[in-house]
């Protein structure tokens, strides 16, 4: 699977595209949404699954000049109000790295390359019109399906954190094709 490959996995998708359309009409600046949004979508694609309901719809954007959660909740409203019954979680990726306990993020990109696994650090986002695609680390492990911790969590305590992710998560009883490095 090629970027072009991914890209047309999301944009063949009705669900996908109206999530995109919606989260583009809030005003987010530089907004993705990532996670399992796609790697999720690409797995059962490429093990030839039907897609499950979303557990959650990863938002992040990066917004220095408003850092007060309170605005999170406001754009998970109008969210909801424009897409009722999906599971939304905004977050606003200038202030995660409090939470996170890392330097500041430069951007949202930035962010996302600290998320736990190679394969999740995947998002796309919606710019005038087209759907763009970007891959913190590369698209290699999405597409081959290996579960391997990022940078930020190639630790010990990084190592069982995704252990404990997949596990959790149920990822081996949904892909059974998955091969995890960690």
């Amino acid at each position: 699977m090629s970027a072009q490959d991914v890209l047309g996995v999301i944009e063949s998708d009705p669900e996908a595209m109206r999530v995109l359309r919606a989260v583009a009409d809030l005003g987010l600046p530089d907004w993705w949404i990532g996670a399992g949004f796609v790697r999720n979508r690409i797995w059962d694609a490429i093990s030839n699954l039907p897609a499950l309901p979303e557990r959650d719809v990863d938002v992040a954007y990066f917004d220095p000049d408003k850092l007060d959660p309170r605005e999170e909740t406001r754009a998970e409203a109008r969210a909801m109000a424009s897409l009722p019954g999906v599971p939304w979680e905004i977050r606003n990726q200038a202030r995660m790295h409090l939470r996170n306990g890392d330097e500041p993020y430069t951007s949202t990109v930035d962010a996302m390359s600290r998320w736990p696994e190679t394969a999740t650090c995947v998002a796309v986002t919606l710019r005038d019109g087209s759907v763009r695609l970007v891959s913190c680390h590369g698209l290699a492990d999405l597409v081959g399906m290996v579960v391997r911790p990022s940078p930020a969590f190639d630790t010990i305590a990084g190592r069982a954190k995704v252990r404990h992710r997949v596990k959790a998560k149920g990822w081996l009883d949904r892909w059974a094709g998955l091969r995890l490095e960690i």
